[in-house]
């Protein structure tokens, strides 16, 4: 099949996907047959980009249900909350180069046998967890043995394979302060320290063998940036005397100074694993949250619908940019690449959207979080490749 085959111009639906397959030779890069009939060498993945490639249709379907899996947030839980098409349900990501084989409970919890696993960072952070924890739940059923009062922090114990997981809270991984009240109420502007670690999640690390860190939504907003306790910049402030240093700017010296942190970290263990999960795109059109905002698609993106000159991918590469500085500088603990931008810059169909409720039951459009089952799971079939890649 040729890839101009796949080059259309408009979105792509399953059913387009799957007679172009149907009615064709596949190319050479095109494996049509399923991990099960043909399972993927771990090997391959050595001289494979699992990043770079295109969404095709996953002609078993999800590998959990809002049935099977109990633990799924009724925020993220589309089909209850309304949601009528399911075509979203039923993508999977293709490298170019070589076959990503779906998840495997069993395998992932051998990988993991005896460890601690983290996922630290905001709101995104938590909805990646939710959607391992429901993977991970069709190999073993997992206790549920702590939450804050907040439900920020959450613990998950899978005792037949002695593995916890985690979840860790932090909208910027570093300290963001909020200095100014008006009128009783918080105004929201926040003074970030990009050279001082939020300990509410630093003071977890020791103990934990493999750290998923990720943050960027919340500097999406007036933000003031210090070093050395001296204020440097801004982000979105638009005062005369401040320079507007940009979001790229102040998450790349984030996570530059956080994974030098990590390596740091006497009390941690020595062979703990980071990654460093990328951006992961909103897709409002029309406006923002609670702005007009909505996200009505229901199939994917090809690659040539998707921006790569956007301000998603800048912060994708600022990311990437602090991850290849650490690794061509720093000997010390290990530091892998978890790169979900490309894929999910592609997959506006994949939100709550309109069948998203708040916590007085009405009726918002979320095009930032993801529908479980959904295109979020397929970060976590990355993941547990880039374990089997790299461990």
């Amino acid at each position: 099949m040729s890839k101009q085959k796949y080059s259309l111009k408009k979105n792509i639906t399953y059913n387009d996907e799957l007679e172009l397959r149907n009615n064709t030779v596949p190319y050479q890069n095109d494996i049509s047959q399923t991990t099960a009939a043909n399972p993927q060498k771990e090997s391959d993945y050595e001289k494979c980009d699992l990043f770079k490639g295109r969404s095709i249709p996953e002609l078993n379907g999800p590998l959990y249900t809002n049935w099977s899996c109990s633990t799924i947030p009724e925020s993220k839980n589309c089909q209850l909350n309304g949601r009528k098409d399911v075509d979203y349900m039923n993508w999977k990501w293709k490298p170019d180069d070589c076959e990503l084989q779906r998840f495997d409970a069993k395998k992932f919890l051998s990988i993991v046998l005896c460890k601690k696993l983290a996922f630290i960072g905001d709101s995104v952070a938590r909805n990646q967890m939710e959607s391992l924890l429901c993977l991970l739940s069709q190999g073993e059923t997992p206790k549920d043995i702590y939450k804050d009062y907040e439900d920020r922090f959450r613990i998950f114990y899978f005792p037949a394979h002695d593995f916890t997981l985690t979840v860790f809270w932090t909208s910027f991984l570093v300290v963001g302060e909020d200095k100014g009240i008006v009128n009783g109420s918080t105004t929201n502007v926040l003074h970030i320290h990009l050279d001082k670690i939020d300990v509410n999640w630093a003071q977890k690390l020791p103990g934990v063998d493999y750290a998923v860190i990720s943050i960027a939504h919340w500097y999406f907003r007036k933000n003031y940036l210090y070093e050395g306790g001296q204020l440097i910049g801004c982000t979105y402030c638009n005062e005369p005397d401040v320079p507007d240093l940009g979001i790229p700017f102040a998450v790349r010296k984030v996570f530059e100074y956080v994974l030098k942190y990590i390596n740091d970290c006497k009390e941690c263990n020595e062979d703990l694993i980071t990654l460093v999960r990328t951006f992961a795109p909103a897709h409002f059109e029309n406006g923002y949250w609670h702005g007009g905002g909505v996200c009505n698609r229901t199939s994917p993106y090809t690659e040539e619908q998707i921006n790569f000159a956007s301000s998603e991918w800048e912060l994708r590469s600022s990311q990437v940019n602090a991850f290849e500085k650490y690794k061509n500088t720093t000997e010390g603990k290990r530091v892998e690449i978890l790169d979900i931008t490309r894929a999910m810059m592609m997959r506006p169909d994949g939100h709550p959207g309109p069948n998203w409720k708040d916590q007085y039951g009405q009726n918002h459009h979320d095009c930032l979080h993801w529908c479980l089952p959904g295109p979020i799971d397929i970060w976590n079939d990355l993941f547990m490749a880039v374990l089997q890649k790299n461990v």
